[in-house]
């Protein structure tokens, strides 16, 4: 296990940072601070432009053929500029998937405008009261060679940009389908939710909402692994934005506190400052390492559950320490919404929640601890 980036690696994560740096600017963000949700067209199709949304998407569709750990590099620079792009929604939960499991025709309809910025798609995981994605409550009902679908998915990524959702519901033998759901369905109702970093998300109902045979990714043989299989790649990739959040607003509160000057002597030269300080460093590189662990071994095709729910327990454990960190060592500043660091703050919360908090990934790996004992 290898974690030195290899040329080709260090060219993505460098084009990746300097065009997020040129164009996520603070007069950018504050554009977007004023607006109904964080998204800015022109920064997602900057990143299409230079191929960046196809890194890990498969060459004969537009993409360059890459993996998890080259989409991790992107969405860590995304998490460091708290760009307003759904880079993670759309092309993790949504084209990765259909990428690996869709026929052709679905391949053909949503993977190369997710590639080249034109379509927008989404993973509809979450529903209300129910702590487990991996067991929907939405129910699928057979239909000739299709489905029906009911229930109700919440906290929907990009839910009211979205050209398709990815909709996994349970059947009545206990079986999982995965459905792909246009945007415009007969029976599906969209509305926006407003959440903790003012991202676009939205409460997906489905009443009666009729999916043909050739818009379901996986059937009841198959889904419950390829849902799996997106609820590990999602939630990799949220912790590489989660990584790339602290690690940008650790060197924001490093730079602060040998500014801010108390006493006659910068903050940083106080003992309870610099412990402070220290903690957070070690959340920020175990969050890196276990991380890269868990995409290594993805990449590798090698079980990585474990070493998934580890990385997000790490990352929602750094996400909560590191916000309230730069909170406190930022003082009155830290409060105040007109200073960047406010935005760092927000979306470590949103995301520490996101996929399961701390809890619930010690839930799941003492789960398996107890079943591999048996």
């Amino acid at each position: 296990m290898d974690f030195a980036r290899t040329d080709e690696q260090e060219e993505i994560a460098g084009l990746t940072r300097r065009i997020l740096t040129d164009l996520v600017t603070e007069d950018l963000l504050r554009q977007v601070d004023k607006q109904d949700g964080r998204f800015d067209r022109g920064v997602f199709q900057a990143l299409a432009d230079a191929n960046l949304l196809g890194v890990a998407l498969p060459t004969e569709l537009g993409g360059l053929g890459l993996g998890i750990l080259e989409q991790c590099l992107v969405l860590e620079e995304v998490g460091r500029t708290v760009a307003p792009v759904p880079v993670l929604a759309s092309i993790v939960g949504g084209a990765l998937p259909i990428a690996e499991f869709g026929n052709a025709a679905l391949r053909e309809r949503w993977v190369p405008g997710a590639i080249d910025g034109s379509i927008i798609l989404t993973a509809a995981f979450a529903e209300p009261g129910n702590r487990w994605p991996e067991h929907p409550v939405a129910s699928a009902v057979a239909a000739g060679d299709g489905w029906v679908l009911e229930g109700v998915k919440t906290l929907v990524p990009a839910g009211t940009i979205a050209d398709a959702f990815l909709v996994p519901a349970s059947t009545a033998d206990g079986g999982v389908v995965v459905c792909v759901v246009e945007a415009g369905a007969a029976g599906l109702t969209v509305a926006p939710q407003r959440v903790t970093n003012h991202d676009i998300e939205a409460l997906l109902a489905f009443d009666g909402v009729s999916v043909g045979a050739a818009a379901v990714l996986a059937g009841p043989a198959d889904g419950a692994a390829v849902l799996a299989w997106m609820i590990e790649r999602s939630t990799i990739g949220l912790c590489a934005q989660v990584s790339g959040i602290v690690d940008r607003a650790l060197e924001m509160t490093a730079a602060y506190t040998k500014e801010r000057i108390q006493f006659d002597r910068p903050i940083a030269t106080f003992q309870a400052v610099g412990q402070r300080a220290a903690d957070a460093y070690i959340d920020v590189e175990a969050t890196k390492l276990v991380l890269l662990q868990a995409a290594w071994r993805l990449s590798e095709g090698l079980p990585a559950a474990i070493e998934v729910e580890v990385a997000k327990f790490w990352a929602a454990e750094a996400a909560h320490r590191m916000a309230h960190t730069a909170v406190h060592l930022h003082g009155g500043t830290g409060v105040d919404v007109d200073y960047p660091i406010h935005r760092y703050f927000l979306a470590a919360k949103e995301l520490e929640f996101t996929l399961g908090g701390a809890t619930d990934q010690l839930l799941r790996i003492g789960a398996s601890f107890a079943i591999n004992r048996e």
